[in-house]
């Protein structure tokens, strides 16, 4: 699993603070932290500072690699504030993310065209939210293609196919995981990823609804998320799905994470 951590995030009221007040120690340590929990990637956001979203990205880039190799995902609709961020960003980042929408894809095409940058794609374009897999289907297709025209490795783009929450349409968690399915199957080589705890919005014991969710979409073929690194149930049950999905080549995974006591009995 490709585990992006996403608790650098300026609508996280701690975080939003540290940025304004320039704590960079702060943001150091969210980002050690997360890194030793395991993350591949550091989500860097900024976007609730209109105006400031450029000069804050950048800061956050700054500060979290000045603690971690580990590269980040720049999270922002806004070029300038990615392109900003790329300016100090060392090594080969990731790009959350790209759309159908028009002006969204307008505007960050030319950022990730013919580069080596990891892509998010999501399945979203300007007729609104998708909600069957035939839907999701449509915009993965066009946008995959286009991203590929546009000299985009297949093996560098993350297919989001967007988690909704189920306290709104019982359908929408087996359309998500049905969607993962065909994603694979139709782009060899491509990867999945998503912010799957949407799915329990409006339900009680959120936690375990998201763990349940996240094995169901492993075992379809998920193997990215943009989700807490530190949530140690979580991790754990990402492992076992990954071994029961044989995807851990003979549990070596599956025991060294036992053997750090990794797992709660």
């Amino acid at each position: 699993m490709i585990i992006i951590g996403e608790l650098i995030n300026a609508s996280r009221k701690a975080i939003g603070t540290a940025i304004e007040a320039g704590d960079a120690d702060s943001i150091k340590k969210v980002a050690t932290d997360q890194t030793e929990a395991g993350a591949n990637y550091i989500d860097v956001n900024a976007g609730i500072f209109v105006g400031k979203e450029p000069e804050y990205l950048k800061w956050l880039v700054q500060n979290v690699q000045d603690v971690t190799d580990v590269p980040c995902a720049i999270d922002s609709p806004d070029p300038r504030a990615i392109e900003a961020a790329l300016e100090v960003h060392k090594g080969t980042p990731m790009i959350n993310s790209i759309s159908l929408e028009k002006d969204r894809y307008d505007n960050l095409m030319p950022v990730v065209a013919g580069t080596d940058y990891k892509v998010i794609a999501l399945c979203m374009s300007d007729d609104g939210m998708p909600e069957t897999v035939d839907d999701r289907m449509k915009i993965a297709d066009k946008l995959v293609n286009s991203l590929i025209q546009n000299n985009v490795k297949v093996e560098n783009i993350f297919v989001d196919p967007l988690v909704q929450p189920m306290s709104v349409n019982n359908s929408f968690g087996v359309e998500f995981v049905n969607t993962i399915e065909k994603i694979v199957e139709t782009f060899p080589g491509i990867h999945t990823a998503c912010g799957l705890s949407n799915i329990s919005y409006g339900l009680p014991a959120r936690k375990f609804m998201n763990q349940t969710f996240m094995v169901m979409a492993i075992s379809k073929g998920l193997d990215g998320a943009i989700m807490n690194p530190l949530d140690k149930k979580m991790i754990a049950n990402i492992i076992a799905a990954e071994a029961l999905t044989g995807k851990d080549n003979f549990c070596m995974n599956y025991l060294k994470a036992f053997r750090a006591g990794k797992f709660e009995m």
